[in-house]
Parts: structure tokens; C-alpha cells; sequence
């Protein structure tokens, strides 16, 4: 598909995922070219920009045209001098292989999320990224209408994976470092499309109202639709690749399937809103505070 403003949009995926072509994002970028981005990314949920050979300052003006963005985690330092981007280095024995949605711990998590290749390995190390949108019309009605009223409680203190390095252990202890638990409803209305999207993920741990083995029980449940091969793009990465997608529709997996091999990506997200139900009624905290540290204040 060619857009109005002279660019390709190829999609890669039955149910997710495009490659954006003909776009420079190094370069400075007309508004129109903004606006039929953000249509791509809302209708297609990932996009992939390949061989863009950014720096760090393109990546974040790139990502900032999507809004405001938020500072690298809540918990975890970002890459030196740059308050804005999260180191994601899989080198340092820190592997998120567990399908997830960016920092849905806290009331606010981010809009878009944004990744750039570094360095990547010459195999395994793809990210898997996940239609939830789909996944819920997926759901047979029944589930469907028991989901509409639930609400998960988020956290970023569980029960992980023992750490096998030391770096990684001391990654476990700087992320919890503060603890976070947000009630979020299990179905999100998209506050740009409305479109009902399950709004799970790996730091959803419970529900409101069950105990711990109903709640594992039908989180996993949910869970297994949203992960279903035909809801699941597959990225393979190459050097200079930038991949956005929509944060508040979507999940990710990254495999640790590359051994010892290094593998950088850069991450920028764009501060989002308080997630709403389709009652209308609004996240809210649990335990933990606002995270106004993480969260561009126009977005609390």
C-alpha cells in the first residue's frame, strides 16, 4: 500500500505488524508523514522501520513526535547522560523472556514503546510482539463478557527466575527497588480507536476478587489467546532497525534463544494515559505511588 505522502506500508503479518518504506527517520519529517505513521501504527499495532542507522538523538526526537516522553523506567537506570533511554542489554544477563506489556506495574504506562538494534546476534534474539485487540475478539462470548468486568492487579515484585549472574541479580534488586502494584481493568478501551483489548501481561499477578489459583487459572486463560500464533509477529532483528508499537494494545517477547551472545536494543517510550475499563471507570493505585518521576505530568 502506497500512503498519500509517497511511502510504503507492507504488511508482514495477517493480524499484526507492517514495514514501513520510504521513510527517512533521520531526517526531519513532514506533519502529514506524522499523522499516516500514527494511522499505521494504530491500525497495525507494530511497525518496523529497517536499515535506519539512527543515533540516540533521532531516536528520541522520532519517538517524541508521538508525544511526551516518559524518562527510561521507574526503577531502572538509563543509559548514561541520556534520562530518556533504557538500556536493554541482554549481555548483562538481563532477558525479558516473558510476554509483557511495557510498566503496566504503575497507573500509567506508556503509550508507545520504541526499540533500535545495536547490537543484535547473528541468531535467535527476535522479539515476538502480540495482538491483544484481536486476542479479545477471540474470546468466545461468555469469556469475553466475564473479562469486560474484571480488574488484574499489576506488580513489578514477583516471583522471577533465579538470576544467574550477578549483574542480573543486581538488575532484580534495582527493579524492585520500589515497589508498584496498579489495579488496571483486564479489558482496555483504546482511548484513540475504542477498540477492547486485552490488557494483561506477565506483571499481571492476580485478580481482584479470586484467590491466587483462580486468578493463575484464568489469567492463563486469557493469556492464551492473546499469544496465539495467529495474533504474533515476528521481528528478526538487523542493525539499525527501529521498531514502535502501540503499548496499550499490544504484548512482547523477547527469547532468550541467542546463548552468550551480545544483544543491545535502545528503549524510548512516550508517556500515556490512565487506562479505562468499559465501564468508563479509571486504573488506580494499590500500593506504591504515581510514579511522577516516570510519568510526563501532562499525562497523570
Amino acid at each position: 500500500m502506497t500512503t498519500s505522502t509517497g511511502f510504503d506500508i507492507r504488511r508482514i503479518g495477517g493480524r499484526i505488524g507492517a514495514e514501513i518504506l520510504g521513510v527517512d527517520l533521520s531526517a526531519d519529517l513532514d506533519p502529514a508523514v506524522v499523522t499516516e505513521i500514527n494511522s499505521a501504527l494504530l491500525e497495525h499495532k507494530a511497525l518496523i522501520f529497517r536499515d535506519q542507522r539512527l543515533d540516540d538523538a533521532h531516536q528520541l526526537r522520532f519517538a517524541s513526535l508521538f508525544g511526551e516522553l516518559t524518562t527510561a523506567h521507574p526503577t531502572v537506570p538509563s543509559v548514561d547522560g541520556q534520562p530518556n533511554i533504557l538500556p536493554v542489554d541482554g549481555e548483562e544477563g538481563i532477558r525479558a523472556n516473558q510476554w509483557h506489556t511495557d510498566v503496566t506495574f504503575v497507573r500509567t504506562p506508556p503509550k508507545v514503546s520504541t526499540l533500535r538494534g545495536i547490537v543484535i546476534p547473528p541468531y535467535g534474539g527476535n522479539t515476538l510482539i502480540a495482538n491483544a485487540g484481536a486476542a479479545y475478539r477471540d474470546l468466545p462470548e461468555p469469556l469475553r463478557e466475564l473479562a469486560d468486568k474484571l480488574w488484574a492487579v499489576h506488580t513489578n515484585d514477583y516471583d522471577y527466575a533465579a538470576p544467574k549472574t550477578e549483574k542480573a541479580a543486581e538488575h532484580r534488586r534495582r527493579f524492585v527497588s520500589r515497589k508498584y502494584r496498579t489495579a488496571h481493568p483486564v479489558v482496555r478501551v483504546h482511548p484513540e480507536t475504542g477498540e477492547r483489548g486485552l490488557f494483561i501481561g506477565g506483571f499481571a499477578q492476580s485478580l481482584v476478587g479470586f484467590g491466587p489459583s483462580e486468578s493463575r487459572d484464568l489469567l492463563r486463560i486469557l493469556q492464551a489467546y492473546v499469544t496465539r500464533p495467529e495474533n504474533v509477529v515476528r521481528v528478526a532483528w538487523a542493525p539499525g532497525d527501529l521498531v514502535v508499537f502501540d503499548n496499550r494494545v499490544t504484548q512482547h517477547y523477547a527469547p532468550d534463544d541467542y546463548g552468550d551472545l551480545p544483544r543491545l536494543l535502545h528503549r524510548v517510550t512516550v508517556a500515556g494515559d490512565v487506562p479505562t475499563g468499559v465501564d468508563g471507570a479509571l486504573s488506580r493505585v494499590v500500593e506504591g505511588d504515581e510514579a511522577a518521576h516516570y510519568t510526563a505530568p501532562s499525562s497523570q
